[in-house]
């Protein structure tokens, strides 16, 4: 089995063992839409009601990073000959979807609140519950934050970030209640209902933007492609030289290509270990990327043509 093959193998190891932090985020969902419903039945605030409904959002969402993740653990086939990593882009597209719909939801039960206010019942007890569902919520947000950046998922992030932001909304709403128990200043109730939706409306838009960025096949955030000049740099005192560098993101997976020029005057042989050499280098430093280098002699000017260059 050839070096890229294995590493192709660990990666798909890699995003099938993933799965596990989808069922963790699918219980939490369950767990905390209970309380929360429980919450605003107790209460009647349509701010706990927003909040119970965007624990229902993250229950959906959950499910579609579980779906995801595993047709992103699926092995490269005849076709999908670059695996099929991709996938978990359509789980944070769909995530951010389904965000909007639930901010629209929200808004508009409120809004019917705010034109006919109604008094809060048993508020202590509906936050209490409230906050034990948000403490839930903030430990399985860490718990895949964590997991998310270490596999470099797409899908675990945009799940942490959704349950984040469903903790700050849950601060809002019940710090908004607790001064409406205060004061009876019922319009308060359905005002912050409307400032979690807009909240939730520009969560979602990023995480839609990213997603679609990386459709795109984006390149490599700019601080690894200096990473990547960087290990160039080592190499240009053999002289050896770099050109038509491209990079993209997959999920997972960076792709590098670039063709790499050295000496005429080498053998075949030493180009090759060269080629190798710059390329475990390149994955010392970035992790799960496949690299293609295209070999050229640097004495001859039509090594430096590329159809794509401009």
């Amino acid at each position: 089995m050839s070096h890229k093959q294995e590493m192709n193998l660990d990666i798909v190891t890699n995003r099938a063992s993933l799965t596990r932090f989808a069922w963790l985020s699918i219980g939490a969902a369950i767990l905390t839409i209970g309380l929360k419903s429980g919450a605003y039945l107790l209460t009647g605030s349509v701010g706990l009601l927003s909040d119970a409904i965007e624990s229902g959002v993250n229950l959906a969402a959950a499910i579609m990073a579980l779906a995801m993740l595993t047709v992103a653990a699926r092995p490269a086939d005849e076709s999908h000959m670059y695996g099929h990593s991709k996938a978990e882009y359509f789980a944070s597209v769909v995530e951010g979807i389904l965000i909007l719909v639930a901010a629209g939801s929200i808004i508009w039960t409120a809004a019917g609140r705010l034109l006919h206010p109604k008094e809060l019942d048993q508020v202590g007890l509906g936050l209490a519950v409230s906050v034990g569902a948000s403490l839930i919520n903030l430990a399985v947000a860490q718990i895949l934050l964590r997991a998310g950046r270490k596999n470099n998922s797409i899908t675990l992030e945009a799940d942490s970030h959704h349950l984040m932001t469903d903790v700050w909304t849950s601060v809002g709403v019940v710090g908004g209640i607790g001064v409406v128990a205060l004061t009876g200043w019922l319009v308060l109730d359905p005002l912050i209902a409307i400032a979690v939706g807009l909240n939730i409306i520009w969560t979602a838009y990023q995480l839609i933007r990213r997603s679609v960025e990386g459709l795109m096949d984006a390149s490599l955030p700019a601080e690894e492609q200096k990473q990547i000049e960087s290990v160039m740099a080592q190499y240009r005192p053999r002289g050896v030289e770099f050109h038509a560098l491209r990079t993209r993101q997959s999920a997972a997976r960076r792709f590098v290509s670039v063709h790499v020029l050295v000496p005429g005057e080498w053998t075949v042989h030493d180009a090759h270990h060269v080629a190798e050499d710059f390329e475990g280098d390149i994955r010392k430093i970035l992790p799960e990327t496949i690299i293609y280098t295209h070999l050229e002699p640097s004495d001859d000017e039509i090594s430096m043509h590329d159809v794509y260059d401009k």
